[in-house]
């Protein structure tokens, strides 16, 4: 996926100011962030599509076995009737077993909590992990349901006419994009 026009290495939120956020170097603690949980045998699991592509990032710079999970939210969602299948990306993809596995979640930014829950019900349709960790790239506050990250890269705060979203550049390379709602 090609970035934006709008997306830059770094974002700054209009009207903030002081908010620069460098998506590479919140990614490098990320890495950090998620090889200090210390889970052995952990499963990476992103939310399409932002969680996805980190989870995919992660998973070739660990070396780890097999392949990164991807899951969507689009099935669980509580606006489901109004949002239907329109803009639900990538599909859950899960190539292992979720039975007593022990899943690290990867989202890009956290906010009401919303997607998380979504998510969380789609996992258990495939089983019934041992664990499951989140991890996020940006925590921006805002939460309406009791979730809460074990890891954040960051955490910032933006207006809620405001919207924070992952780019991904045709190397890979990560950005954000920050949007009037």
């Amino acid at each position: 996926m090609s970035s934006p026009t709008n997306a830059v290495p770094g974002a700054l939120a209009p009207g903030v100011g002081a908010l620069y956020l460098d998506a590479e170097a919140l990614y490098r603690e990320l890495l950090r962030g998620v090889q200090q949980m210390g889970i052995a045998n952990a499963r990476l699991v992103g939310i399409t599509s932002g969680g996805a592509w980190l989870a995919q990032r992660l998973h070739k710079d660990m070396n780890l076995p097999g392949s990164a999970g991807v899951i969507s939210s689009a099935m669980h969602r509580d606006d489901f009737a109004k949002r239907g299948l329109s803009g639900a990306g990538q599909q859950t993809q899960l190539e292992f077993d979720v039975n007593d596995a022990h899943i690290i979640l990867l989202d890009d930014v956290l906010f009401t909590g919303r997607t998380i829950r979504a998510v969380i019900n789609e996992l258990f349709d495939y089983g019934r992990p041992a664990s499951v960790k989140l991890a996020v790239l940006v925590d921006r506050g805002g939460r309406e349901l009791p979730v809460q990250a074990d890891f954040a890269a960051a955490r910032v705060t933006l207006p809620s006419s405001q919207s924070l979203s992952l780019a991904q550049g045709d190397a890979g390379e990560f950005s954000f994009r920050i949007e009037e709602s």
